[in-house]
């Protein structure tokens, strides 16, 4: 998101001289970063549906075997996506808050 925000500074210039303000910046680029993270987590979860019901096993140090098998139900797909969420805000506030904090005559300056 950090890169996101640098090269975007002529958008965020152009996006406060037309008169928005920061806390919409902030909204913005906060609802991208979570947009993303759930569509990541989305397709993570479906790659691992596969999965369920998978057995495995491997070998210990001392040549006793471990068996496992894959149980994916809902409150793991469920708890995935939580998490994914939650990385996608916590991935997305400094970023926001650099590009909301940004002066509007550098950002068009710079870009």
């Amino acid at each position: 998101m950090y890169a996101l925000v640098a090269g975007r500074t002529r958008e965020i210039g152009t996006l406060r001289a037309l008169g928005f303000s920061k806390v919409s910046i902030l909204t913005a680029f906060v609802v991208e970063s979570t947009f993303l993270a759930v569509v990541g987590g989305a397709l993570g979860c479906l790659l691992a549906l596969p999965a369920n019901g998978m057995t495995a096993a491997a070998m210990g140090g001392n040549f006793s075997e471990i068996g496992f098998a894959f149980r994916i139900g809902g409150t793991s797909l469920a708890a995935g996506m939580g998490l994914a969420v939650l990385m996608g805000v916590a991935g997305g506030v400094l970023p926001a808050f650099r590009a909301a904090r940004m002066p509007i005559t550098s950002a068009l300056r710079d870009a």
